[in-house]
């Protein structure tokens, strides 16, 4: 994932639209090797709760991530629909935050999602339970050689992360690591630097 354009430690200021920005960060959603992204959500005991996804795509409507619908993270979401996406590239070197509320995916995006995953999540979508993980080693194998794929699982659905604000941190060799925090209100985008 490069960072062309504009740094965070740069001069001058940061672009005014912070999902410009992004498009710089993020590789485009046909690149295969999509972002592992921690979602953070509220758990159904008012605890913060967190798991890794993978990022479906990116456009202006949000951020996407899509799920069994028997999941944990799904009942939290029906509850509280807002959740916080955290991007944190391989070098240690940069970070994207990105916190909004979170809508259901259309059918049309959830099938553009499925399409594009690999024959093991595929596999993974319809194999993943709770009754497949408590079996032994054995069985569990047996049992993912002998699942199918007949199609989109019936589980399957996705969400998107609509920000409001989002946050670039970057790292520095010889200076101090620096944040722009992106807000969104009624008016449009407001930034201002943070401490790293």
């Amino acid at each position: 994932m490069s960072a062309p354009g504009w740094g965070v430690h740069d001069d001058g200021g940061p672009p005014a639209d912070p999902l410009a920005l992004a498009r710089a960060w993020l590789p485009d959603d046909a690149d295969p090797d999509r972002p592992r992204v921690t979602l953070s959500t509220v758990g159904t005991d008012g605890y913060p709760d967190a798991r890794t996804v993978l990022l479906s795509a990116f456009d202006d409507s949000g951020f996407a991530f899509h799920t069994s619908a028997a999941s944990r993270k799904v009942a939290e979401l029906a509850a509280v629909p807002r959740a916080t996406l955290t991007v944190l590239w391989p070098d240690w070197t940069r970070q994207l935050v990105v916190r909004g509320d979170v809508v259901a995916d259309s059918p049309e995006r959830s099938a553009a999602a499925w399409g594009a995953r690999s024959e093991y999540l595929r596999r993974l979508a319809w194999a993943n339970t709770d009754e497949l993980a408590a079996l032994d080693l054995a069985r569990r194998l047996e049992a993912w050689a002998a699942q199918q794929v007949p199609g989109q699982a019936d589980s399957w659905v996705g969400y998107r992360v609509q920000p409001r604000e989002m946050t670039f941190w970057a790292a520095h060799p010889e200076a101090p690591s620096r944040r722009v925090q992106y807000t969104r209100s009624p008016d449009g985008w407001t930034w201002r630097y943070r401490a790293g």
